[in-house]
């Protein structure tokens, strides 16, 4: 499965916003650095899909 992601990095609070069923809008507390940011939404996502976050993979961004 392919989802697009509007990433929102060094946000006040963690929210997850589904636009449809391919696109999503993410904030993460976590700034833009060392990947710190990229960690948080792969966290978000697996709590969402309820799979491991070794299961989910940044394919690109």
């Amino acid at each position: 499965m392919k989802i697009f992601v509007k990433a929102k990095p060094g946000a006040k609070a963690e929210k997850m916003e589904k636009i449809d069923d391919s696109h999503f809008t993410v904030s993460v507390k976590e700034p833009p650095i060392q990947g710190m940011a990229n960690l948080a939404i792969i966290k978000v996502f697996a709590e969402y899909f309820g799979v491991a976050p070794s299961n989910v993979k940044i394919v690109s961004g």
